[in-house]
């Protein structure tokens, strides 16, 4: 059948919103890969309960992402790089460094969900620091939705109402830690290209870990190391999806789906661990991943306006 000239662009409005369908769900689906990844890390992380010294634990899980990301290394090494970018990459491999000691620190300490809860500040420090180091300009309605996340922090941990735990205080600092290293590699992604700046992050990483670990070495068992390798197995795929999700549908699709991973870490601490569900940790995270989400969607519409031409533009 032959379609009239007026029911042509419905038709192809159409099957561009079929084809846009069909990648939001790749992308959805992709990003609860990447959920499911991150909570399995922190599942095993959670398994060894502090068996073995945080930085220790750390290193050897590094050391088996170096072997992954060996055939990237190596070239950018040869290739070398200037002097500044250099210091960048040492600045974040220190900053890592602090953030992931801490974090293994406090998943030895306080149940997977207020982990995974309290690491939803690591985009609330990257849009503050953007703002504050970059340059980067904040709405009102940006800053309201940092208060918000910010509120959910408070309900989750519930300063004065119950004791804040050592591991509560490692997470946060691991959040700010994080989302310092995240702005560094957003600038370094100007520098060279992604691959190389997680390749090297994992080389700097593993260097700054080297001497930590060393102070507090205990003989692992096979078993352990065995675990560690399958964290950095499980690390690698989640930022594999990651990039996948990214590249197939927009953040405003995928970014909400990132609040199942507190679902599931309070699940997997239900039932694997025995933790109690805590109503307010997924209040306070449910708060903090809606403000997030938010701030993606006013700035996937800003760039929406600031590339899309007024009308009469084109014309002439």
């Amino acid at each position: 059948m032959i379609l009239p000239p007026a029911a042509i662009p419905a038709k192809v409005a159409a099957m561009q919103m079929d084809r846009q369908t069909r990648s939001d769900l790749i992308g959805i689906g992709w990003m609860v890969a990447t959920g499911l990844s991150f909570v399995a890390v922190n599942g095993i992380v959670r398994w060894l309960d502090g068996a073995l010294p945080a930085s220790q634990a750390a290193f050897i899980r590094f050391c088996f992402g170096l072997v992954f990301l060996g055939p990237v290394l190596a070239p950018a090494l040869r290739a070398g790089f200037s002097a500044p970018v250099w210091r960048l990459m040492g600045l974040r491999g220190a900053l890592h460094v602090a953030a992931v000691v801490a974090w293994f620190y406090a998943m030895s300490r306080i149940p997977i969900a207020e982990v995974t809860a309290i690491g939803y500040l690591n985009p609330i420090v990257v849009t503050i620091g953007a703002a504050l180091f970059m340059g980067e300009a904040i709405s009102s309605r940006r800053i309201g939705a940092i208060c918000v996340a910010i509120i959910g922090a408070v309900i989750v941990l519930r300063p004065g109402i119950r004791e804040i735990d050592p591991g509560h205080l490692a997470q946060i600092a691991a959040a700010v830690c994080f989302g310092a290293s995240y702005l560094l590699a957003k600038r370094l992604s100007a520098l060279v290209s992604p691959a190389v700046v997680v390749a090297m992050m994992s080389l700097t990483v593993t260097i700054g870990l080297a001497p930590l670990a060393w102070a507090v070495w205990v003989p692992p068992t096979l078993a352990q190391i065995g675990w560690l390798g399958l964290v950095a197995v499980f690390a690698t795929l989640g930022h594999y999806t990651m990039a996948r999700a990214f590249a197939a549908a927009p953040l405003t699709v995928t970014q909400p789906v990132t609040f199942l991973q507190l679902i599931w870490a309070a699940l997997l601490g239900w039932f694997v661990f025995h933790e109690p569900l805590d109503g307010w940790v997924i209040l306070g995270g449910g708060l903090m991943i809606g403000a997030i989400s938010y701030i993606t969607w006013r700035e996937a519409r800003l760039r929406r306006r600031a590339v899309t031409p007024p009308v009469g533009a084109t014309k002439g």
